[in-house]
């Protein structure tokens, strides 16, 4: 997912949410959002200036899952993860002749698959954050690494050197530290993978999930968005199923890594929504307004469209025009986050609350607000645990 711009504590189970606490107040958005239903969370994270929202997304929903089993509140490093799939990524665009992903971006299959083969460390021990900053910024770090990668793919000496590996390693240690062979924590020594096998989680139990009409469905396949570059394979589900597992998980207490476009001009993060509004059309208008819309021009159009002072009608999303906006490339795969609640705005509409990884000082403290008719139009896929998705759809794409 590309970079684009720069969860809450109480039971391990899925609660329903005080409106005393979790109402905001309508006079500065228009909105009035009321928590229904809340997973237990971690904190709010920042990933600042660097394009790392997959990982940030991946691990948080991992320390959900360890709190939600344990009751345990962890903070993992998400830099840890980073590096290692910089390391993947350098490898196979190598030997792919430079044809395969190289950015900063991931998928929501690069946390699990670095968990399972590299294991996974907390915060404390390796923050990443080793070039004199407090936040991460990448900017730097990645323009140097493109410039290694691609000097190294154009193979100035007919053929590799031996120490192009060690080189790219050199200056992810350099930026984010060496990762420790072994660490203390608690008053007891791991390695990142027997860290990882403490905290009781299996890969095996996390699935991802999709839903487009140019696979078949009920069938894995690989999802074509760049920053896949593991070529990872999602199943494939009908739309009402794909929201159904979301509803199932978030009432049973499991919250669910989010993969959208967040591009459109209805998401409002400051104000902390997403909507997708439905346009006017002159059939809506009396005289008096009609006359004034044609004299408009597109743009003034456009931005009294998405000019929202509250709840308002949004588009209806179908199977089919789902499927011709990520044909046309209307959505794409801009953004990893964590959906951990369900809630209501004042005239009863339904939301998804979602949890980002872009600081707390926004609106709702760095969570906000998804309609259904956004998560429906514009979510690329999600990660959710096995557990969390109903028999009935389990069956049909081989989950047990």
């Amino acid at each position: 997912m590309r970079y684009f711009a720069s969860l809450i504590i109480g039971l391990s189970i899925a609660t329903s949410a005080s409106a005393d606490n979790n109402t905001a107040d309508s006079d500065s958005t228009g909105f009035t959002f009321t928590d229904v239903t809340i997973v237990k969370t971690t904190s709010v994270k920042d990933q600042n200036k660097s394009g790392t929202c997959w990982c940030f997304a991946g691990t948080s929903f991992f320390e959900d899952e360890i709190l939600r089993k344990t009751g345990q509140e962890l903070d993992l490093s998400e830099m840890f993860t980073v590096r290692y799939c910089y390391t993947e990524k350098a490898d196979r665009y190598v030997r792919m002749y430079g044809s395969t992903q190289f950015s900063p971006g991931g998928s929501i299959l690069d946390v699990p698959y670095v968990w399972e083969r590299y294991g996974t460390i907390p915060e404390e021990v390796y923050n990443g954050l080793n070039y004199g900053e407090e936040k991460h910024n990448h900017g730097e770090l990645h323009g140097v690494l493109g410039a290694y990668m691609r000097t190294i793919n154009s193979n100035p000496n007919k053929k590799l050197s031996t120490a192009w590996r060690k080189g790219f390693e050199g200056i992810l240690d350099a930026y984010f530290g060496d990762i420790p062979e072994t660490f203390t924590y608690n008053g007891k020594t791991y390695t990142p993978q027997s860290y990882a096998q403490s905290l009781g989680l299996n890969m095996n139990d996390y699935v991802a999930v999709s839903s487009f009409t140019h696979h078949p469905f009920y069938k894995p396949f690989v999802l074509e968005v760049a920053d896949n570059w593991l070529w990872g394979q999602y199943q494939n589900v009908k739309l009402d199923e794909l929201k159904a597992i979301v509803d199932n998980a978030i009432e049973k207490g499991y919250s669910v890594v989010w993969a959208a476009d967040v591009s459109e001009k209805g998401f409002k993060w400051r104000e902390g929504y997403a909507l997708m509004p439905k346009a006017k059309t002159e059939s809506d208008m009396d005289g008096t307004e009609l006359s004034r819309w044609v004299t408009l021009s597109d743009k003034d159009r456009e931005d009294e469209m998405y000019a929202i002072n509250g709840p308002t009608e949004e588009i209806t999303v179908t199977q089919e025009s789902r499927q011709e906006m990520f044909d046309r490339l209307e959505t794409t795969d801009d953004h990893g986050m964590v959906i951990i609640g369900i809630a209501t705005d004042q005239e009863g509409n339904r939301y998804y609350k979602v949890k980002n990884s872009w600081d707390t000082n926004q609106v709702y403290g760095g969570y906000f607000y998804v309609s259904e008719a956004y998560f429906l139009a514009k979510t690329v896929s999600i990660l959710v645990n096995k557990e969390a998705i109903p028999s009935g759809i389990a069956s049909k794409i081989g989950v047990k």
